[in-house]
């Protein structure tokens, strides 16, 4: 792994571009940063835990609570009938109650809270409450949804062209299926929410969460009362990856109906057990196909299902399905095309978004489908993806999406060509052969995948941010803005983006916790937007004080304001330099504003949510990765030899922090396709629910060799310091160790005469290796 040489830099340099050191690093390393589990306990406060059910699906008589009560330190229960407001939380769907009513609709269902004295009192007492529920059949599979189009939300279908003619017009065709499994988040610091009940019907709640806002209105929904009664605070998450959109708000909702009926503070932080039992995942997804190509492998017609697992309720289901079907084409041209989206309804955790939000889901199906065409024409597969590749050229009619937006800015055909030679891929192909020829245990493989990701929102009306920014009369500046820090670096990146506006040091400037109090209505820090939103966001409300600044100085110099300058801590005219801190104390004293918001709405976007067409995305990110793999075809482990990567962050902001995220995306999206399985038994009951059983990748698993190269090429779309996201579209690069996994199997398989297309289910595990390899 590789990383930007300096760390430190002078404000003469400027901070944006430049990387800076993680606004919490030292911190983090020293232990000083404390996150919601560390923060000193307010004197009364008390503990819950989570009743769950046990079973699927069932009818839900009533609760036995006499064990529980009898316990030392229980000081009682909350049920849905504790509940002052609407049962159903405020989620888009309105169809998840807050605690199970008549019915329990998986394993896992919180049912009520048992409050005690301490933590763990409350965890053995919620074990020995005995829901009565008279068990219903329940459906656990999407094949069994399907066939009883059992749905949280109607089918989508998305058309171009005509499929069925491209399909019969194709000299050449192929069907198949395939079948990606879903993902846990995993983030170190678990969900947590602790909630103190404050004067008039106020309440204060501390949440872990990537979305102040919604947890803000579900707690105000939940307790009957208005949004500006509650405040949500959040100064970091100790990793969120979705998993902290809409699941951090149910702790929330719980823990402040228990601080109602309890009249005193409560937390609740769940264990890691029952953080999987109870939590959404990563959409599982299944699909079938139809595609025809030609010899050089250009798709002619495409019909394509796709089915996700969506678990119990809508959450955010809709929007996911819908990013799949926008990135179903990923980097590729399909002229004739048929997509069809079920949004699966199952007796299972209700699944939510997480890096990539549906992304990885479209992309991994596109990129099977030509893996298969290469190896049914017996062509590279990485001459067959550029064969497919969007044209370059904007006005070509081959640089319009499936859901009509043009692909303007187009990069992918130079950073393929840099990335094939930086890599040696050919000269690396080459020898694999040689070495696969005569190594038949230790089979080896190679594969390119590009990414092409749209940035934004889907849902269009999250694409907007607000700010404060406060300059202080010692010349340090305050920064508030709606995202939250999850351990991504955005408050470093905004920090730096302030700093340069303002032309002051990074050290003068300080960006404080996420807080509804202060930017109201803020949109998630999620699809890869939290930069692009809040950094421009905070460098409008920067740029008014700036401007405040300009025309007063201008005032005592006699020039324009155009005329003056900031930069290095000082502020520049014709005439002169003054220190940026006098000159503060001085406005200051003359009655100047030195402070300001900022707010920032995404242009350019807009579509249509019924036929899915127009133009959802502000730009798109690209990237390419290419992944060596080994298998030992005895007992199908395998290993991950090396990475290299070219990646588009734009003009970066932060270099090192750039490159870490494409690290970890990477890494995270190498377990989703070869470790991290999730297993439901025929009870419905999560079997893979703890480290022990649930396996993420280790240091072991990441090799020698990754390199990270960014692409130098400005946005060419106006975003924030000409930089582009970098959170989500790294995790697809990992397909690239999937399709490398494939060509090891295909190359044990011609050992055995067995030529074509190779099926291997996704997660790439040990056992699907095998199976793969057999079939």
């Amino acid at each position: 792994m590789n990383a930007p040489d300096t760390l430190l830099n002078t404000a003469a340099q400027g901070a944006v571009g430049q990387s800076h050191l993680h606004e919490s690093a030292r911190a983090q390393v020293l232990g000083q940063a404390p996150y919601l589990d560390d923060m000193p306990e307010v004197r009364g406060t008390l503990y819950a835990a989570p009743i769950l059910s046990r079973v699927a699906h069932g009818t839900l008589h009533g609760v036995d609570t006499a064990a529980a009560l009898a316990m030392p330190g229980v000081r009682g229960v909350v049920l849905a009938a504790d509940i002052p407001g609407d049962p159903i939380l405020a989620a888009f769907g309105h169809d998840e109650p807050i605690f199970a009513l008549d019915q329990v609709l998986y394993v896992g269902q919180v049912i009520g809270l048992v409050v005690a004295d301490s933590v763990m009192a409350a965890r053995r007492a919620a074990r020995q409450v005995q829901p009565d529920i008279s068990p219903l059949p329940a459906i656990l599979t999407v094949q069994q949804a399907l066939e009883a189009e059992h749905y949280v939300l109607p089918p989508v279908h998305v058309t171009r062209g005509d499929a069925d003619a491209g399909l019969a017009r194709a000299p050449h065709r192929l069907q198949g299926t395939l079948e990606v499994g879903g993902q846990e988040h995993f983030y170190l610091e678990g969900q947590i929410a602790y909630v103190l009940p404050m004067e008039q019907n106020q309440w204060w709640v501390y949440s872990s969460t990537q979305h102040p806002g919604e947890v803000q209105e579900w707690v105000a929904h939940a307790l009957g009362i208005g949004n500006h009664a509650v405040t949500v605070q959040c100064r970091r998450m100790g990793g969120g990856f979705g998993g902290k959109e809409t699941q951090a708000g149910h702790l929330a909702v719980w823990s402040a109906l228990a601080a109602r009926k309890f009249g005193c503070p409560i937390k609740l932080r769940l264990d890691r057990d029952d953080d999987f039992m109870i939590t959404g995942k990563r959409h599982p997804f299944a699909y079938n196909w139809d595609v025809g190509f030609d010899d050089t492998g250009l798709i002619t017609g495409l019909k394509l299902q796709m089915a996700a697992n969506c678990g119990f309720s809508a959450d955010l289901s809709g929007p996911v399905a819908d990013r799949a079907i926008f990135h179903a084409d990923n980097a590729y041209f399909l002229s004739d095309v048929s997509i069809s989206s079920y949004r699966c309804k199952l007796h299972t955790q209700s699944h939510t978004a997480f890096r990539g939000f549906g992304g990885p889901q479209g992309v991994i199906v596109i990129e099977t489908i030509l893996g298969d065409i290469a190896r049914t024409l017996g062509l590279d597969p990485l001459a067959v993806r550029q064969r497919n590749y969007y044209d370059a050229d904007a006005s070509s009619p081959r640089a319009v999406t499936h859901y009509q937006m043009t692909v303007e800015d187009n990069i992918l055909h130079p950073m393929t060509k840099k990335l094939e030679q930086d890599a040696r891929y050919q000269q690396r192909l080459e020898a694999i052969s040689a070495w696969n020829a005569q190594n038949p245990v230790l089979q080896r493989g190679l594969a390119i995948t590009p990414v092409k990701f749209g940035i934004s929102f889907t849902a269009t009306l999250f694409n907007q941010a607000g700010a404060l920014v406060h300059v202080y009369t010692d010349g340090s500046v305050q920064v508030n803005h709606g995202g939250t820090e999850m351990g991504q670096g955005l408050n470093t990146k905004v920090a730096q983006v302030v700093a340069d506006e303002l032309g002051v040091p990074m050290s003068a400037v300080q960006v404080t916790a996420s807080d509804t109090s202060k930017v109201p209505n803020a949109s998630a820090t999620a699809a890869s937007s939290g930069t692009d939103l809040n950094g421009r966001a905070a460098q409008y409300a920067a740029r008014k004080v700036r401007g405040n600044l300009a025309a007063f100085v201008a005032g005592l110099d006699g020039c324009g304001a155009g005329a003056v300058s900031f930069a290095g801590g000082q502020i520049h005219t014709p005439q002169g330099t003054r220190d940026f801190r006098a000159v503060v104390k001085e406005a200051y004293a003359n009655r100047i504003q030195l402070w300001s918001d900022g707010f920032y709405r995404t242009p350019k976007i807009h579509y249509d949510k019924t036929t899915l067409t127009g133009r959802p995305f502000y730009y798109f990110a690209y990237g390419l990765a290419c992944s060596e793999v080994a298998i030992d075809t005895l007992t199908g482990e395998s290993k991950v030899l090396a990475i290299d990567v070219l990646y588009d962050a734009g003009r970066s902001i932060n270099p090192a922090i750039d490159i870490g995220q494409v690290e970890g995306g990477f890494v995270q999206g190498m377990g989703w396709l070869t470790t991290e399985q999730l297993v439901w038994n025929e009870q419905g009951v999560l079997t893979t629910h703890a480290p022990s059983t649930y396996k993420i990748p280790a240091t072991g698993d990441i090799p020698e060799h990754f390199q990270v190269q960014l692409y130098q090429e400005p946005n060419r779309e106006d975003n924030v310091g000409g930089s582009k996201a970098v959170g989500e579209p790294p995790f697809m690069l990992a397909i690239s160790v999937y399709e490398a996994l494939r060509h090891a199997i295909a190359s044990a398989r011609e050992r055995q005469g067995k030529r074509g297309v190779v099926q291997l289910q996704a997660p790439a595990t040990a056992e699907h290796v095998l199976q793969a390899l057999q079939r």
